[in-house]
């Protein structure tokens, strides 16, 4: 009855996040009523993300071109400070506020079991290793930005007994955003006064 082209669209974005089986199939029709140009436009959009790749350093995402994202390479940002967030889409909350200038480490997100996975101690490797080569193994500020969960702050803990050695000063995102909100969704004003109040 639906067509098979329909069919193998809602199988895929079914699977994504956001989507469930009957969100993909609204998307599915909705797509389908669209002009011709609107969904080339559409295709084309979806097609150039196959031209994103992560950042060796900090995990970030960057051009595949580029060696490494746009934050890695801007000299007049402090690499000396390094803020550590579980999502591509903190980052973008963080910048907005206008109030951090120094990089970033993507960690991943935080798994609900309690459990840090092999993924999060590769990338804690990698900012080890970055802060032994790049800085002389000190960072000057480590902010642990991570969402002010139960996990959250349980991992918080752990990193910060890890890195006690490699960071003069280990800080925490000020409470200005909720206990189980999550930083992604926080307004500028609140996510910048947590950075300014960071402990």
């Amino acid at each position: 009855m639906i067509p098979d082209a329909i069919q193998k669209f809602i199988a895929v974005f079914e699977k994504l996040p956001p989507f469930g089986p009957r969100t993909a199939t609204r998307l599915a029709f909705h797509l389908t009523s669209l002009d011709r140009s609107t969904l080339e436009t559409l295709i084309a959009g979806l097609s150039g993300l196959k031209e994103i790749d992560r950042c060796p350093r900090c995990f970030f995402l960057k051009e595949r071109r580029a060696r490494t994202c746009a934050i890695c390479a801007a000299p007049a940002r402090n690499p000396r400070a390094i803020a550590l967030v579980e999502k591509d889409t903190d980052i973008i909350s963080l910048e907005r506020t206008g109030r951090w200038k120094g990089h970033y480490l993507v960690f991943g997100e935080l798994p609900e079991h309690g459990v840090l996975e092999t993924s999060h101690r590769l990338r804690l490797a990698t900012l080890a290793k970055r802060i032994a080569d790049e800085l002389g193994g000190k960072a000057d500020e480590l902010v642990l930005a991570l969402n002010p969960t139960a996990f959250g702050d349980f991992a918080a803990d752990l990193i910060a007994r890890e890195f006690s050695d490699k960071a003069i000063k280990i800080s925490r995102l000020g409470r200005g955003i909720p206990t189980g909100g999550e930083i992604e969704f926080a307004d500028e004003e609140t996510l910048g006064q947590a950075l300014e109040r960071r402990t």
